[in-house]
């Protein structure tokens, strides 16, 4: 809906949640009488057409959307009067099993257009979806699920994935050495913190660019597939593996860093009732959470430092993922017609 890049009449728009069944919708505009109409379902695609659900405002900067099925995902298209207007979504994907599963849309890029939407979607965990939350993910057409965990992680806490058997998995690991979540935890559980050392989370972030660049590349491989999306990767909290992964897409699409940090620190906000539950029990095991504090939260050092070293050890982003990754500039562009509107 969003080719025309001509400036808009509206900026800044935003989706806010009220309750369960209906969204507050806000714009900016100069324009007193302006008439926009929200058109929304529950595809990202086909927002533009007439017979769409559809709300109509006149001279305000807001409009409520009521009615929604609280097990849907939805997706409003923002139409102010002689434009075609731009699709619009919650980030978030509120579930009660993963609290840090997200669309990577609506993200604009360096040339003006912007990430679609549900076309690729990021998480935490699978593994404690409710019934409820299982029957949501369904509704979300995923084609291919790609988990980072370890081995040792899926064996602990395999995905509660829906069972229609509609969904692909495919696991393709990544680890910081010699340790992963679960025995991390067991150490935990023992008192020992001593793992936890000042560069332990920076060294992670570098090592998963330099020894999982294969991986990267076979993950955006498969997403410029059409029969591969919408996708969705996770690890365990959904921000370092995920986290990376996130960003490196984010970078070969073309969205500024800036952009691409702030999505990186959103796991913090939306993991932070998780956390403090966390942090309870690791102090029941005598261990101090502060210490624990990195491992278990999105520190913003990390993904500077992740960027830094994109430009210091392989020029570029784009540069690291035609070398190291294995990509060519075919794929790259690719990826773009792909998930760029």
């Amino acid at each position: 809906m969003d080719k025309d890049k001509r400036s808009s009449v509206i900026s800044d728009i935003r989706v806010e949640r009220l309750d369960n069944r209906s969204v507050r919708i806000c714009w900016k505009t100069e324009r007193r009488d302006l008439g926009v109409s929200i058109r929304y379902g529950t595809s990202p695609t086909g927002l533009g057409v007439p017979s769409s659900q559809a709300v109509r405002v006149v001279g305000v900067n807001c409009a409520e959307v009521s009615g929604l099925d609280p097990d849907r995902r939805y997706y409003f298209g923002v139409v102010p009067d002689g434009e075609k207007g731009r699709v619009i979504a919650g980030r978030q994907v509120r579930l009660k099993g993963a609290v840090n599963f997200r669309d990577l849309g609506g993200y604009r890029s360096s040339d003006g257009r912007r990430v679609r939407w549900g076309q690729v979607f990021r998480s935490d965990s699978l593994a404690r979806l409710t019934e409820r939350d299982r029957m949501r993910v369904e509704h979300l057409g995923l084609k291919l699920i790609i988990d980072f965990r370890t081995p040792n992680e899926v064996r602990k806490s395999p995905d509660r994935l829906p069972q229609s058997g509609t969904i692909r998995y495919l696991n393709l690991p990544i680890t910081h050495g010699e340790l992963d979540f679960v025995s991390a935890v067991e150490r935990i559980k023992k008192g020992d913190d001593s793992w936890l050392t000042e560069d332990f989370m920076l060294s992670g972030y570098i090592r998963n660019l330099d020894e999982f660049a294969h991986i990267w590349g076979e993950v955006i491989r498969r997403l410029i597939e059409p029969e591969n999306r919408p996708l969705l990767f996770h690890c365990t909290g959904g921000k370092d593996r995920a986290g990376t992964c996130a960003a490196l897409i984010l970078l070969a699409l073309g969205v500024p860093e800036e952009t691409v940090i702030d999505d990186h620190q959103l796991s913090n906000i939306l993991i932070a009732d998780f956390v403090k539950g966390a942090y309870k029990r690791i102090a029941s095991y005598g261990v101090d959470p502060r210490k624990l504090s990195p491992y278990f939260t999105a520190p913003r050092e990390c993904i500077i430092a992740l960027l830094d070293h994109l430009h210091k050890t392989y020029v570029s982003p784009v540069d690291y993922l035609e070398t190291a990754a294995g990509l060519n500039r075919e794929t790259l562009s690719l990826l773009k017609e792909a998930l760029l509107e």
